[in-house]
């Protein structure tokens, strides 16, 4: 069992990932390749000149992968809650089980609408809908939290990892029962 299973591996998700990992927590992420972040250029990102959406998307998979989240490319089409937490389903007919789930998953609301998550207007052009969350990311349902484009954070790439960053220390901090700060220095 994954103690987070982060669905979306654009700049949110896969700075969620990065952080959880990092942490120590058994961390999957799911992702199905086809978010708006591979399709952008990139030239307001605060550190870097300029970047394609894919190499941006690239780079935070290895950094993710670096910290130990394991990746896997595929769609999650049903998950359910159960005693321990929730069970995910893929296309490639693949189960995973997970304590905690954050959805990244961009435009997309549906999957949790299943479950039960909350939704509420859009607050970007073009976003329909998005989940209800409160200001630590949390859903209304327990277990689930959800950040970037999803959360009703600006679209900017620069923002929803910013926002995939502080979902996961707030996830992680609520694990650890202690506030978690993740600061590295030169050596």
């Amino acid at each position: 069992m994954y103690e987070v299973i982060v669905i979306g591996a654009g700049p949110a998700g896969a700075s969620a990932a990065l952080f959880t990992a990092k942490a120590g927590k058994k961390t999957l992420l799911i992702d199905n390749d086809k978010g708006m972040t591979k399709r952008a250029w990139i030239e307001n990102h605060y550190g870097v000149p300029e970047i394609s959406g894919p190499e941006l998307i690239e780079t935070g998979l290895k950094q993710a992968k670096k910290q130990g989240a394991e990746v896997i490319q595929d769609s999650v089409v049903d998950i359910s809650k159960n005693d321990d937490g929730f069970g995910l389903t893929t296309s490639g007919q693949q189960s995973y089980q997970a304590k905690n789930i954050i959805l990244a998953t961009g435009v997309l609301v549906e999957l949790g609408e299943k479950l039960g998550i909350a939704t509420i207007a859009g607050t970007e052009p073009r976003i329909k809908k998005i989940f209800k969350v409160d200001q630590a990311g949390k859903t209304n349902v327990e277990g689930i939290w959800a950040a970037g484009t999803c959360a009703g954070v600006s679209v900017h790439t620069i923002i929803t990892a910013g926002d995939g960053a502080k979902v996961a220390i707030n996830l992680i901090s609520e694990l650890n029962g202690e506030r978690y700060v993740d600061h590295d220095v030169l050596k």
